[in-house]
Formats: C-alpha cells, structure tokens, sequence
C-alpha cells in the first residue's frame, strides 16, 4: 500500500506528468561533463632534488613506494642491454647484505621490492614501514655489482633472448622499432647476444653512478602515511643520498617515411603473419592535441571499434585488430596491428590501411563518437579508484609541467571533443601513404601480394635483428644437382654413417632441463623399430610418463593415467619411429628440400618433412657439416596451429656417434633448456620398460 501512497503524492504534486510524452525514437542529448574530484595529494622536495609526492590512503594499513628516474633515453652502442642488467643487478647484493640475506628480510617481512634501469619500488604493511625503508634505501644508496650474479642474468637475458628470436610477436617489437626509428637511435637499437656478453661490472657500476641521481628522481608514495610521517621518513632514509649532474645526449628526431614501405621478416614455418602498420610521430602527453588524438585512436583501433569490427567481425581475418597511439616525452609512435592466417595478410593490410584513410576522410558520426568518449569517461572514472593512479597523476603533472588541474578537467575536455576535432587529428597523425607496412611471415606465401601495397611494388627484407637483407644475397640458390636425399644422407655421415647408425637398436638419454627456474630430470628410451618412453619428474615425482610399447600409447602424470586413442596415438606413433631418417621412404614419409636458411649465423638446408599422421615439420641441416641445428614442428592445438621449435648443439662422440648435448625447446611462450648428461647405446633395454 505505500508504494501506491507514494504514486498517488507524485500525481498531485505533478499533475501534468501523465501528458507528458517521451519520442523514444531520439537518443537523449549528452548532459553536461561529470564533475570529479581527484583525491589530493601533497608533494615537498628533499635538500638533494627528490621529489616526493604523497596520496594518502587510510583505508588499509599498508604503504607503497615507486621511485622513478627521469633518465633521458641514449644510445648504449656495443654493449646494448647493460643498462637493463644493471637494473636487474640491483638489489642482489649491497655492501651490508648478501641476496639471500635481502631475499629473507624481504621475506620475514610479506614485503615485495623490485628493480629496474630507472626504477625502484616497494610495499609492505606499515608496520614494517622503517625495515622496507632500510632495506630499499641500502638497495639504491649502497649496491654492490657481483661478477657471480652479472653472469647469471647474461645467461638469462641470452636465454630470453633466444626465445624472442623465434617468437614472431617478439620480432615485430624488435624490427618494428627498428624500422620506426633506426638502429642508431636509443628507441631503435637491438640487443643481441654479442651485446650482452661484452657487458662488465664495469659498466654496470659507472651506469649506476651516473644516472642514480636524487635530483632526476620522483618518488610516490600511496597508502597509511601522513604528510609529517613522510618528510620525516623520507629525510631518513634518502636525505644522504647525493646529487650529481646527469649527461644527456641529443638525436635527430625520426620520422614517417616518405612513401609507403612494405617489409618482411621471413619465417619459412610460420603458420600465420603478425602484420605492423606504423611510423614514429611527435606526440606527447599535455600538448593540446593529446585528449582529442587519443579519442581519435581509440575510434579508429581500441577494443571493439573499427580494426576490430572489419577486420575481425566483418571479414573473419583474426580475432583481434587494433591500434594504439602511444604517447612519449621525446618521440612516441602509431600502430595498427593483427594477427592473420598467410592466405589472407595482404587482405587484412589493405583494410587496416582502408580504415585508417576513411578516418581521415569521412565525417565520423556523432552517435559513434558519443560511444567512445562515453568509454573514455567510464575508464577514467573507475581508474580513479585507484590511489596508484592519482599518485601516477601526480608525477604526470610534474614530469609533463601540466597545469595542476589537468585531470580535473579530464572529462571536460574528453565531452568537448568533435567530429571535427576527429578530422583534423586524423588528417595528422594517421599517415596510409606514409607509414612502414611490415609483416613477420612465411614469404612464399605472402611477398608477391604485399608488394602489390608498395608504391614501387617492392618489398624489402630484414633478419630477426633488424638487419637489412641485401635482395641478391636473400635468395641463395641451392647448388645444381643437390637432393633432398643427398642432404639427409650427408647427415647420416656427418653423426656417424649409415652402416654404424643401421646397427643400432636402443638409446637411453639422461637429461636435465630447465624452465622458469625449475629444474627438472627427463629420461628418455628408445628400442627399434618403434618403442618410446619419455619420463620428466621434479624433485624424485613424476611430472608425465610417456609410453609406446609398439602397439598402446600412454600418457601418466599427477592427474592419473591416460590411454591414447585417434589423432594422440598417431602422433606418438610417428614420434615413436627408431631413427626415422634411416627409412623416411618406407615409412610414408614425404620430404622436399626447400631453401638456403640462416640458423643462428650459419647457413642451413631447410627441409620439409611430411608424414600422413603427424603432419608437417621443418628440419634444418647446416650446409658445411651436414649436422641438424634446428626441428621446426607444426602442432594442431585448440587455439590454432603452434610451431614447436627444438634447436639442437653441442654435438659430442659417444661410441663413435654425434649426439647433441644442448637442446634447446621453443614451445609456444615457453623456453626449455636442456642439457644432456648421459648416452647409452645399445645397453640392453627390458621391452617392460615400455609397458
């Protein structure tokens, strides 16, 4: 009864409301821009240039820290990536504290504290608010570079490395800021695996002495804190840290190119192209362009919009396509990005470059403008839930000198924005004509139609290093009358011949593998003509137990046992074949000799081999020693087709045969390190090792 009490009131006082009429065939016009308000913060400045910023948050009692050096980007030349290790050494060790003793302190604590080039952060309750502070403090004042840990993180940033050399997505990043801003720029410069084994101590140490500077940095503090508590704390524990005048190098500004170059990394296995559309451009955060650029961007490239309904909504490309128009203090860049299946690259290039000029050159409609700037203003809002954010502000506003109201007006100058606004950012920051078109693919299959999209109906080609590949040199013929099977019976030779190999019947393989720090054992089994076994365990427990025993497969593990059956047990079938390169013709095996490929520097016979049940593979044998360096293997998964990639080293004599003792596997993101530690031929193995 109240409710209809409260219906009846609403009648009397507005008795014209049932006569009022709604046309619901109008979307209601945008209401005013949402006023904000961003949660204040404090800042003050210490005696030796550090500058502090303050939010507070009292809501949990737990404070954070993130100090960041305003270092200007340049050039690290032979030795590039010593920057980046020394900030991966900071933090190992000080002149008080061993890494173990840091690692438990940190610990003892719940705390967590990191490291880079040109930061330090950490966060802890603030109970513990002295004991983080000591220990950060210690980290950045008084480090202590070790050669023990230096060769550590080489050997890690080598293995990272050597992961990214076969990772298409990994490859764009490197040769499309390569491309973008040439190799002789900070931005541009490519590290590799020379570059990293020249770094020192040296190095790292007069790196940290130069650029670890109070009056460079800005440091944000957001939680349970207190304005008298901060200065007092600060003071404390970074008041002696001293200032010092920090070098800066100049660079020519890079630039859109000319005309439209079309450009290929050629990966002879690759299933699908990882297309870049994009060029360097001047744009930075606060410039009066930044806010009505950015909604440009996200129209044209940002979740849901126009890359991703052409390209993945209309046409079934990919499952996603989009840009981004990234800001930054001294050179920023414009991409437009997809994944794509071979047959339909140049496709999907020409209808990202058809939405990039229809956004310069159509009116954008109002309603679909409304969307984006709506989306805009939701994120925005939401984001400011976050303390880390209004602390992030904060620094903005320091290290962009923007008015101190810039975020507070955020939202008004996103509802400001217009579809001529668009127009006009369009026209200058989306370049079709001028832009680096480059795709990391199979060229066979794509180069002849993107070179259809270059004004001289060219394509240039680059190494994974971004390199530049001469076109003569690219293609090297194979030499007159080579075969397929010549190639593989020079392997045969080259390990130990035929006659010898012939006479095996079993091999038992010791390994020890390495995979995100975890170590793990692997055995693995083989008895003529078709037995297989592959155990990998941790710590003295069974990870998984592959087994063939000629006629069931098997598949055991922590989740029980499974028997194979259809495509799996084909699969280990195939894989379970003695020394297939023996008898490729007798087992149904297809094989044709493709092409001249480079495999970590040296020059490689790039085979394909075909097999009815487990599919296509690539194998890479090099051209003077008639060795295997490199397995390619395409494998079916739920989300597509995967290259598995095992590179293959170290061969070594073991009673008369090459072995390769460093296999290194490449499977999807993860990067499996393996080493060899015994052969056995011919020992005698039970056939129950394979039940």
């Amino acid at each position: 009864m109240k409710y209809l009490a409260y219906t009846v009131l609403i009648l009397l006082l507005f008795p014209n409301i049932l006569n009022s009429q709604i046309d619901r065939t109008q979307a209601p016009e945008p209401g005013p821009a949402p006023e904000i308000r961003i949660s204040d913060y404090k800042t003050f400045e210490l005696k030796n240039g550090l500058k502090v910023f303050l939010v507070e948050n009292h809501k949990i009692p737990r404070v954070s820290y993130s100090l960041l050096l305003d270092i200007k980007p340049f050039a690290e030349g032979d030795s590039l990536g010593y920057t980046s290790i020394a900030g991966d050494l900071l933090g190992t060790a000080t002149t008080t504290r061993t890494k173990d003793q840091i690692d438990e302190e940190i610990d003892f604590i719940g705390a967590s504290v990191s490291s880079s080039s040109s930061s330090l952060s950490g966060s802890a309750l603030k109970k513990h608010n002295d004991k983080l502070l000591e220990i950060m403090s210690d980290i950045l004042l008084n480090p202590v570079f070790e050669q023990d840990e230096l060769e550590k993180v080489k050997k890690q940033t080598i293995s990272a490395l050597a992961y990214n050399r076969n990772d298409p997505a990994a490859i764009s990043g490197v040769v499309s800021d390569a491309l973008f801003y040439g190799k002789d720029h900070p931005y541009g410069e490519v590290t590799t695996d020379t570059s990293v084994t020249s770094v020192t101590v040296k190095m790292c140490e007069d790196y940290y002495r130069t650029y670890f500077r109070p009056n460079i940095a800005y440091l944000a503090i957001v939680g349970d804190m207190s304005l008298k508590e901060a200065k007092k704390l600060t003071k404390k524990y970074f008041g002696k840290w001293e200032p010092g005048e920090v070098p800066s190098q100049e660079f020519p500004t890079p630039g859109a190119p000319a005309t439209r170059q079309v450009s290929i990394v050629d990966r002879p296995v690759a299933v699908q192209s990882v297309i870049t559309v994009g060029y360097p451009v001047e744009y930075t955060l606060g410039t009066d362009d930044y806010i009505r650029a950015r909604v440009m961007n996200i129209l044209l490239g940002g979740s849901n919009n126009r890359l991703f309904q052409n390209l993945r909504e209309d046409h079934g490309y990919t499952y996603g396509a989009y840009s981004s128009l990234s800001q930054d203090k001294y050179i920023g860049s414009f991409t437009a990005s997809a994944d794509v299946r071979n047959e339909v690259t140049d496709s999907a290039v020409y209808q990202i470059l058809y939405e990039m000029e229809r956004i310069r050159t159509e009116p954008v409609p109002v309603e679909e403008l409304e969307k984006v700037k709506n989306y805009m203003s939701g994120t925005f809002a939401l984001a400011l839930e976050r303390p880390a954010t209004v602390a992030r502000f904060a620094l903005n506003i320091a290290r962009y000198d923007l008015p101190a109201d810039y975020y507070a007006n955020y939202l008004r100058s996103i509802a400001t924005v217009s579809p001529e606004d668009i127009a006009e950012m369009a026209r200058k920051y989306i370049k079709p004509d001028n832009c680096h078109v480059f795709v990391v693919g199979k060229a066979d299959d794509i180069a002849d139609n993107l070179a259809a999209l270059s004004p001289d109906q060219t394509v240039n080609y680059y190494d994974v290093e971004g390199n530049y590949i001469d076109p003569a040199s690219r293609v090297k013929a194979l030499p007159v009358g080579l075969t397929v099977e010549t190639v593989v019976e020079n392997y045969l030779a080259a390990i130990g011949g035929r006659e010898k190999l012939e006479a095996l019947e079993e091999i038992e393989v010791n390994m020890k593998m390495s995979m995100q720090g975890m170590n793990i054992d692997a055995q693995l089994y083989q008895k003529a003509p078709d037995k297989f076994r592959m155990t990998m365990s941790m710590g003295g427990s069974i990870l998984s137990d592959t087994k063939y025993d000629g006629t069931i497969g098997k598949i055991s593990g922590m989740q029980g046992e499974q028997v194979l059956e259809g495509k799996q047990l084909e699969n280990l079938q195939a894989q379970s074949q003695f020394m297939p390169e023996l008898k490729y013709s007798e087992l149904g095996y297809t094989l044709q000799l493709k092409s001249i490929e480079m495999v970590e520097g040296k020059e490689t016979y790039l085979v394909e081999v075909f097999h009815p049940s487990s599919g296509t593979g690539y194998d890479y044998y090099d051209t003077e020693t008639g060795l295997k360096l490199r397995e390619d293997k395409v494998e079916e998964t739920p989300d597509g087709n995967m290259v598995q990639t095992s590179n293959l080293s170290d061969y070594r004599e073991v009673d008369g045969i090459l072995y390769p003792h460093c296999i290194k596997l490449i499977i999807g993101p993860q990067l499996i390190e393996g080493t060899v530690l015994s052969v056995k031929f011919n020992a005698g193995i039970d056939n129950a090792v394979f039940k």
